[in-house]
């Protein structure tokens, strides 16, 4: 798996269990809308550490629950 990809998955996996919208993310951490539909939709290579930082600040975790995943798992990504 891509690395932008996981992001992806774990951003859908942290809204669905904060019972969030891409909308109420917006409005809670300022990231525009587009820029959440597009790490959603894996429509970029990267994405900055900035912006997951202020995304995890609107879901309300920290950067370390944000990666506590498997899915960053060095075996999972793709190099």
């Amino acid at each position: 798996m891509k690395l932008n990809q996981a992001v992806s998955e774990r951003l859908t996996q942290l809204l669905n269990e904060k019972g969030m919208t891409q909308y109420q993310l917006y409005m809670k951490s300022g990231v525009p809308k587009s820029t959440i539909g597009n790490v959603v939709n894996c429509s970029y290579d990267s994405v900055k550490l900035r912006v997951i930082h202020e995304m995890c600040q609107g879901l309300g975790v920290g950067l370390d629950a944000f990666f506590a995943s498997p899915l960053f798992d060095e075996n999972n990504l793709e190099p």
